[in-house]
């Protein structure tokens, strides 16, 4: 299956971004390189861009859709988490620009071998990395009741969470849940009928929770982004976007510790904490899809993208 991804807020990331010609940008989530290609269309000779990506397919597929720009291309297979770490090895401290677009890629939501839809009757799978021995399987028939119930409420926000993991814990009592099929049917008898009508497929919060989980997505936002926000050079921004509420206020929460780093007492007439504001929030509200944009790709639905640009003193 051809790897497909449309970009989501492209030209407000590419704009925000603010590319120098002779930059060197990081887009963390290569995915199939629509955001990397528009980077690139504005690189000089000496510019650069590394994209970084741990889905084998959307490797190839960049891979392909940037070979016009040769050597100001460098691609990576690892996860954005390692993004200091992978940079060194190659011989960069600091960048001028990173992004980070949070969304599965449509080429992983179509393609039904990957196992992260609810929609066809597969293997249960979800993995970004291939490499991870560990799939969704593993999460829906080993995490106990408990479990199940903390990760569908708080990562799928499902008011009918603990209904939910009560159903999953029984049925397989029966027998070995092993595909999205059965899931999607299990989650569907946990929810009351008049309830299934409105709020689109009933299974997606629950999916959307074991995938959050198996590829650890919110621990790797957070454990991240101050080092990546340390990676910039001064005036150099990092634009993310996030689908999900969780995400937002991940980012959200840290871009204004960055801007505002200080712990005194409000009442203190002097900072005496000696933590440092290591740049600006771009943007006080997050920029959303406009109504072409959303009229065209109805995944850019919950999109949102917030920016910091840092200021080094």
């Amino acid at each position: 299956m051809e790897f497909k991804h449309q970009s989501v807020l492209l030209e407000e990331t590419i704009r925000n971004l603010r590319v120098k010609p002779d930059g060197t940008y990081v887009d963390g989530t290569l995915g199939g390189g629509g955001h990397s290609y528009a980077v690139c269309q504005q690189l000089s000779a000496k510019g650069s861009l590394i994209g970084i990506d741990q889905d084998e397919a959307a490797i190839k597929a960049a891979g392909e859709r940037l070979k016009e720009f040769g050597e100001n291309v460098t691609i990576i297979r690892s996860n954005y988490c390692n993004m200091k770490k992978e940079l060194q090895k190659i011989g960069i401290t600091s960048v001028d620009g990173i992004i980070l677009d949070l969304g599965v890629s449509s080429y992983q939501l179509d393609n039904k071998e990957r196992g992260f839809t609810y929609r066809e009757d597969v293997p249960l799978d979800m993995r970004m990395d291939q490499r991870n021995p560990r799939t969704a399987r593993d999460i829906v028939n080993t995490y106990s009741e408990k479990e199940l119930y903390r990760i569908i409420r708080d990562y799928g926000e499902d008011k009918f969470a603990k209904n939910i993991a009560k159903h999953i814990c029984l049925a397989r009592q029966e027998k070995a849940i092993e595909t999205t099929g059965e899931l999607a049917e299990i989650i569907k008898h946990a929810i009351p009928m008049k309830m299934r009508a409105v709020g689109g497929h009933p299974a997606k919060r629950t999916f959307q929770a074991i995938r959050i989980e198996l590829n650890q997505e919110l621990d790797v936002l957070r454990d991240s982004l101050d080092e990546m926000i340390d990676l910039l050079n001064d005036g150099g921004r990092i634009c993310i976007i996030t689908f999900h509420s969780l995400e937002d206020r991940i980012v959200k929460t840290i871009f204004r510790r960055n801007e505002n780093p200080c712990t005194c007492p409000p009442d203190f007439p002097v900072c005496v904490c000696g933590k440092k504001s290591k740049g600006k929030v771009i943007t006080r509200k997050p920029i959303l899809p406009g109504e072409e944009e959303l009229e065209n790709n109805s995944r850019s639905k919950s999109a949102k993208l917030r920016v910091f640009e840092r200021v080094k003193e």
